[in-house]
């Protein structure tokens, strides 16, 4: 696991310390360097960060409200497990807000927003050349991320705010990376060119493909059928 340097808390406002425990714990986890099924202890974790428990312990409540850990006991706290049905139901948000996000993109996208996003997938197919699995997870969601900015509907990208980390953590998960690429090629063609019903149509079987992927890399072919 990455070794992190003291936060030096005597200098930072607790707020401030709870915030960058807690982005770090959420990487580790998305990331995969903590496990489904690792325990965090508050006591191991302030050593580790060089804090105080307090930041540890409300960084650990804000992650059992994000989706990433759980409660087993009141003393045990562990990473989340996936179940099919939290799969199923994540994909089921992303199939109904990213398709209608890639229609609205190919109707509002500026020449500015398509170059930047064709940068991005330069960057992926490096990434991917590379077997980066972290670096392709980022750019993989800069580049969705992207596509909700072209959208240009702020409520939009409200709504998935808050599922957008667990979104990244099922992104990780799928490891078919240049089957991915080739996805979001096809899904940035549809988009340049304007058109929404062929956009939502090729975000509708990326979204699909992606579910199938994760399926089975989570939970073997089995939970397809």
């Amino acid at each position: 696991m990455t070794k992190i340097e003291p936060l030096g808390a005597e200098r930072e406002p607790l707020g401030a310390v709870r915030e960058r425990v807690l982005a770090t714990l959420r990487q580790e986890i998305i990331a995969g360097r903590l496990h489904p099924g690792d325990r965090l202890v508050e006591r191991e974790l302030a050593e580790r960060f060089g804090v105080s428990r307090v930041p540890v312990r409300e960084a650990i409540r804000a992650l059992v409200a994000e989706g990433f850990v759980l409660f087993e006991t009141p003393r045990r706290t562990v990473v989340r497990r996936l179940t099919p049905t939290d799969v199923a139901e994540l994909f089921e948000l992303r199939e109904a807000l990213e398709v209608y996000a890639a229609g609205l993109a190919a109707s509002r996208a500026t020449p500015e927003a398509l170059a930047e996003l064709a940068g991005l997938l330069d960057r992926a197919a490096t990434a991917t050349h590379a077997d980066d699995a972290e670096a392709i997870t980022d750019i993989n969601t800069r580049f969705h991320d992207r596509i909700l900015a072209m959208a240009g509907n702020s409520l939009l990208i409200s709504v998935m705010e808050p599922v957008d980390g667990r979104l990244r953590w099922l992104t990780r998960q799928n490891e078919e990376w240049p089957q991915l690429l080739t996805e979001h090629r096809e899904l940035y063609e549809s988009i340049s060119s304007g058109d929404p019903e062929r956009a939502r149509a090729h975000a509708l079987a990326h979204v699909q493909a992606n579910y199938r992927s994760t399926v089975r890399h989570l939970f073997g072919e089995a939970e397809l059928s």
